[in-house]
């Protein structure tokens, strides 16, 4: 199907620019996702990498608009819509989408437990009255809840369900789910665990969603390209430079340790301020200057 296309390769959870304000930095945006499509990747706003869950209304239409028109079409947006109210989700699909969005992706909600038939439910009425195609979206580090594979299984047949993002860190489900859906033309799987990329993209994923591809986009598309020619050794050496690049600001972190110092590096290559909204707190003055000086080298910059 046409849409296992538009969606293969690498696709980048972008980052949330802010002014020091909090404001969106428009300009900030534009030069990231000029960054993307120099390197023919994907940007996915309103995600984890993207604080999503930090963000205000009135901040989402702002990141939104401003993508959007940056883009000029020239690659899809997808853009999340994770809550723990369905008429939320379901407001803000139908909003995106009158905004230019081009897909919607969904996690389930957090706050309550769910299990397998509550997801069922969950992902059915937002499928059933969002206007746009849906990815379900996977990442229990941060809901809390894992989707059962039996249940991706199920909502992979419903018309209006085109893929999966998957993000648990977990092989032997990433192995199962490449067996479930490589051969499915009418199905996509992203693989969300970064340090998997090349493994998934080896034994038949659609493709990738890496978080430092916002910092380096041209290493995951490479990776990507090596895959799909069959370079699978030469993929191999670009996923041990992206783990590299990527233990610079996520070893010994955790996620709200990491996006910040994430931010850091990608204001050193002039992409963005190190802003973060709270919960999140920007490093310490000094110790983001010596952070600073200690990646300069490492980054070669």
């Amino acid at each position: 199907m046409e849409f296992k296309n538009i969606y293969k390769g690498a696709i980048v959870p972008m980052v949330s620019p802010f002014k020091a304000d909090y404001s969106i930095d428009s300009d900030a945006v534009s030069v990231i996702l000029n960054s993307f499509i120099e390197n023919d990747v994907k940007p996915f706003v309103l995600g984890t990498t993207g604080e999503a869950s930090s963000l205000s209304s009135s901040q989402k239409t702002d990141l939104i608009n401003t993508s959007v028109k940056a883009l000029g079409g020239k690659q899809p947006l997808l853009a999340g819509i994770g809550s723990n109210s369905i008429f939320t989700s379901i407001d803000e699909g139908k909003k995106f989408a009158d905004l230019g969005v081009d897909a919607l992706v969904a996690t389930v909600p957090n706050y309550y437990p769910s299990d397998g038939t509550q997801m069922l439910k969950w992902f059915e009425k937002l499928a059933d009255t969002i206007p746009l195609p849906l990815f379900l979206y996977n990442i229990p580090a941060t809901t809390h809840h894992s989707i059962p594979l039996d249940i991706a299984e199920e909502l992979s047949h419903h018309n209006n369900i085109i893929g999966i993002k998957d993000s648990e860190q977990n092989k032997e489900r990433l192995s199962e789910s490449l067996s479930r859906w490589k051969d499915r033309d009418d199905f996509i799987f992203l693989v969300g665990w970064a340090a998997m990329s090349a493994y998934g993209m080896q034994n038949g994923a659609n493709g990738i969603v890496p978080s430092v591809g916002n910092l380096v986009p041209e290493v995951y598309a490479q990776l990507v390209v090596e895959c799909e020619n069959g370079n699978f050794e030469m993929a191999e050496k670009m996923q041990e430079q992206a783990n590299a690049i990527a233990a610079l600001c996520q070893k010994g972190r955790n996620i709200s340790q990491s996006i910040p110092a994430m931010k850091v590096l990608m204001s050193l290559k002039g992409l963005c301020t190190p802003e973060v909204m709270p919960p999140m707190l920007r490093m310490e003055h000094n110790e983001e200057l010596k952070y600073k000086a200690l990646m300069r080298d490492a980054l070669d910059l």
